[in-house]
């Protein structure tokens, strides 16, 4: 009697993308910032533990409203959303690494900018070149030099005697 082998099926399961995103990293001073936007279309996404509806932003898994405190920073992080009329648009999650929190906010609106570049590239571009939002700012502090007195640009110190 011929004895019945079980045939193991492979079941190959195709990783499917769940939520198409924009990526982008921004850069400021010492900081830099990883944007990704997600045009969510059913309303909300999920990224890892993180549900984030459409029109909410995200910095390192707190809202950006409580990351930004201070009046000023609140207007500043949707200002690129606010030239490319897209506020609302899309669900963004940022990781923002270095320096401090002004330097990560420049880095967050710097990717921001590039993200949206990636949406529509003629359409965006312009306005965001005009507004300054796409120019990697260059200015870095400035190292600390041997022999001067505890700065970058102090006098040479010299013993009186």
């Amino acid at each position: 009697m011929p004895k019945k082998i079980e045939e193991k099926k492979e079941k190959k399961e195709k990783k499917v993308k769940v939520d198409e995103f924009f990526h982008a990293v921004g850069r400021r001073k010492e900081s830099t910032a990883r944007i990704r936007l997600y045009p969510a279309g059913n309303g909300k996404v999920t990224v890892g533990t993180l549900t984030v509806k459409k029109g909410e932003v995200f910095i390192n898994s707190r809202p950006a409203e409580e990351y930004f405190t201070g009046l000023a920073s609140r207007k500043i992080y949707l200002e690129p959303f606010r030239t490319t009329n897209t506020v609302g648009r899309f669900a963004v999650t940022a990781r923002v690494s270095g320096g401090g929190l002004n330097g990560q906010l420049g880095a967050f609106i710097h990717g921001v900018s590039r993200a949206l570049l990636q949406i529509d590239k003629e359409k965006f571009r312009p306005i965001l070149r005009k507004k300054g939002f796409l120019t990697r700012d260059p200015r870095m502090r400035e190292r600390r030099k041997a022999g001067l007195a505890q700065s970058a640009r102090a006098k040479k110190q010299s013993p009186k005697r």
